[in-house]
């Protein structure tokens, strides 16, 4: 059983109450008058694959504010490891909590020999850690501008505190003078979510996109209009994906399948797939997917763990942990690993696949507790 951020049993032990605030930028907006009629959407916007150049990598440092010290304590070396690796590639820039939690982050970086010459900060309250979600989602727009997208987020169907997270978008855009394109009340979309090749396919769950804790009435139709309108999506890969109360983002697609680049997809083996809840047509459809041009993809296959994930501080979480949730940066791959014999089968895999960068392991173990690798705690920010 494995669970993708925290479990909802956790956090209703923790009895989490949400904060209250609001969006705050809407530059541009889409047309939402059309969105019944497909043939009327044009592509406003295009996502670039996450492979083009960067010109950063986002991270919301974990911090105590929600989920107390011991929280963030166990989730600091992840970061740090990430960063240390990071800063070989691009810039890095840190969202972190208050002044004091930023002092707090300089410390250990530099106690750690990182250099903070590509690092920069930005104070702004989170809720938690998972930017792939809540985070901005950079875009081109028709004459190559860089926009913000910012997406409804509700703490995947309101199972997690989320207002503060919410606003990040909105706030990241405003700090760094990009405009905001505002989706809230359009649809609510994690990034995570979502993965596109590169050359306008789109690969994704139905359970975590239409579904009625996040999108109450969006049908498929309206979904592809929108997507279509503002990720530059020309083709759809929908897979029926699974509810589960032991995985709080209802199967996202980043957990289990990548585009690793427009003509591979990255995955698991059937008998892996079904242990991710997947179903047999689920699986069919995404090992026989086929590209905007009709051709195949080249699939390749990524373990699990060979054993179940035991946390640094030897608490056995009873799951076996996936490989397929990684990050590619300029000049790095950055993997999850887990102190199991499989992360060196899964790195030599993905050596293989991008001969061009190299590719790191960066220690999950305390992350993937909460449900959560290395892709789901990372945003890329592309080159003007």
């Amino acid at each position: 059983m494995k669970s993708v951020k925290k479990s909802i049993t956790a956090l209703l032990a923790m009895g989490m109450i949400m904060t209250g605030c609001q969006k705050t930028i809407a530059l541009e907006r889409i047309n939402n008058s059309t969105l019944n009629d497909k043939s009327t959407i044009t592509n406003n916007y295009t996502m670039p694959d996450e492979g083009k150049p960067h010109e950063g990598t986002w991270l919301q440092w974990p911090h105590q504010y929600t989920y107390g010290f011991q929280y963030r304590n166990r989730l600091d070396q992840t970061w740090v490891d990430m960063t240390r690796e990071l800063i070989k590639s691009e810039n890095v820039h840190i969202i972190a909590y208050n002044n004091a939690e930023k002092n707090r982050i300089i410390t250990k970086l530099q106690n750690a020999g990182i250099s903070l010459t590509k690092i920069d900060f930005k104070i702004m309250q989170t809720n938690d850690c998972w930017v792939r979600d809540n985070g901005p989602v950079f875009v081109r727009n028709s004459s190559g501008q860089l926009r913000i997208q910012d997406w409804g987020f509700n703490g995947w169907g309101n199972k997690a505190p989320f207002r503060k997270d919410d606003v990040i978008p909105a706030t990241v855009g405003s700090a760094i003078g990009i405009p905001v394109v505002n989706l809230n009340t359009t649809m609510t979309l994690e990034g995570g979510a979502v993965t596109i090749d590169g050359n306008g396919v789109f690969m994704g769950t139905k359970s975590s996109i239409l579904n009625s804790n996040r999108n109450p009435g969006l049908t498929q139709l309206q979904a592809e209009s929108i997507l279509s309108a503002n990720l530059g999506v020309t083709k759809f890969i929908w897979l029926d994906g699974a509810v589960s109360q032991g995985d709080i983002t209802d199967c996202h697609i980043d957990g289990f399948a990548t585009f690793a680049n427009a003509n591979t997809i990255v995955t698991m083996d059937s008998i892996d797939l079904w242990y991710w809840y997947l179903q047999p047509a689920d699986i069919t459809k995404l090992y026989t997917a086929t590209k905007s041009n009709g051709t195949p993809y080249n699939i390749v296959k990524l373990p699990l763990t060979q054993n179940d994930v035991t946390t640094a501080y030897g608490k056995n979480l009873g799951y076996k942990g996936s490989y397929c949730n990684y990050y590619i940066a300029n000049t790095r791959v950055l993997v999850p690993i887990y102190n199991d014999p499989n992360d060196t089968v899964a790195l030599n895999i993905l050596k293989a696949l991008y001969p061009g960068k190299t590719v790191v392991g960066i220690d999950c173990r305390n992350l993937y507790e909460q449900g959560g690798m290395v892709h789901c705690v990372t945003q890329q920010q592309p080159v003007p």
